[in-house]
């Protein structure tokens, strides 16, 4: 609250012999400017807005051990006053950050069981991360051509910049799509839920930053629980482990290019997770074709649909899908809300992929394996904690 003296309208005056009892509470709504004197000291209060003195009190007690009067006044400026309006509209926030959040999960957890039943009979996660990208782009293009969605104004430097998180986040994605084809669900999560602890490395070693002993600390569990979910999976295997250790790095490395690259732009995040993959499309595309090729995918597909059935191209459809939406959802949460509480949210997103997925695959789970789970999940909720 800003003051300036503009008048002196009212003026209190209170001595050391004199005191008038009045009533504990005055309301009143007025503009002058506020003087307040005593004999050994003078505050002048002035504001330019209207000033609302929510209550003013004397306390007696003060004038029989000191003898000088003590006035307490609340008050605040007519503009800062809480309003009807302003907790309705917190309120709609708050509804809506946790509509984000529920569809969010609930998109994460029917592509990774989508993409896991594809994987299982189609194992050729180079295409399949591939038909992802085109799909979440070719949605892009088509709602930016009906104008459903409000296509973004970019340029060259945009796309210079875009670069380097883009190549970080294919290498995510296909590592993580690689690490799917050969291990559970659950377990590709359990080991991509130790994230953290690559940030905080990769942070201090390479960016030389600093973080508080709580969050060093806070990489203990991570560690471990992850490291004990790796030795008591009755599934283990190195690639499947590799992919989802890669993939953790190669997120690291795709937050930070964004957080260093993209300060300052205008872009939403709808529309810049759109970009993000059109530009991993591109870059993916002749890779894919390079490490499996045509010729497998089509004998592949062949099998799995002579397996499956027709529902095969629904499986492929969903998966494709369903991941942009997930991925889109995801960066319009971080748009409204902090990291630590995105941080948060990916986490409590993991325990229901993780779930989901054991329910839906009847993944045998021993009662080890769980609780390093757990304590990696736990592990990486505390990791957010230190970090606010």
């Amino acid at each position: 609250m800003s003051f300036s003296i503009k008048q002196s309208a009212l003026t209190m005056d209170v001595s050391n012999s004199v005191v008038h009892r009045r009533s504990p509470s005055i309301r009143s709504s007025f503009s002058p400017s506020l003087n307040l004197q005593n004999n050994s000291k003078r505050a002048l209060i002035s504001v330019s807005k209207p000033l609302h003195v929510s209550s003013i009190s004397s306390i007696e007690s003060c004038f029989l051990k000191e003898r000088k009067p003590v006035i307490h006044c609340k008050a605040y400026e007519a503009d800062k006053a809480p309003s009807a309006a302003e907790a309705k509209s917190e309120t709609a926030q708050r509804v809506k950050i946790g509509i984000y959040f529920a569809t969010w999960w609930a998109l994460n957890v029917v592509f990774n069981i989508y993409n896991k039943k594809v994987l299982n009979v189609y194992p050729f996660p180079w295409l399949t991360s591939t038909l992802s990208l085109a799909c979440g782009s070719l949605m892009m293009l088509v709602s930016w051509a009906t104008r459903i969605a409000e296509p973004p104004k970019i340029d060259l430097e945009f796309w210079k910049v875009l670069f380097p998180v883009a190549v970080a986040h294919t290498i995510g994605h296909v590592a993580a799509t690689v690490s799917m084809s050969k291990v559970a669900v659950s377990f590709t999560h359990i080991i991509k839920s130790g994230e953290p602890a690559f940030s905080v490395l990769v942070s201090r070693f390479l960016l030389g930053e600093n973080f508080p002993p709580a969050v060093y600390l806070s990489l203990l569990p991570i560690i471990g629980g992850c490291g004990l979910a790796a030795l008591t999976e009755l599934n283990f295997n190195m690639t499947g482990f590799m992919g989802a250790m890669i993939s953790n790095l190669a997120f690291v490395f795709r937050n930070i290019f964004s957080k260093k690259g993209m300060k300052g732009t205008s872009v939403s995040g709808m529309n810049y997770y759109a970009c993000l993959s059109m530009l991993s499309l591109l870059i993916l595309t002749p890779f894919a074709i390079a490490v499996e090729g045509p010729h497998l995918w089509a004998a592949g597909w062949k099998e799995a649909v002579s397996l499956v059935g027709p529902q095969f191209i629904w499986w492929v459809a969903a998966q494709s899908i369903f991941y942009h939406l997930y991925n889109q959802v995801s960066y319009m949460s971080l748009d409204q809300i902090s990291p630590l509480t995105f941080s948060i949210g990916n986490t409590m997103k993991r325990i229901s992929v993780i779930v989901s997925s054991i329910i839906i695959f009847h993944t045998p789970v021993q009662p080890i394996n769980a609780l390093g789970a757990a304590i990696a999940i736990l592990g990486t909720f505390l990791y957010s904690q230190a970090k606010a």
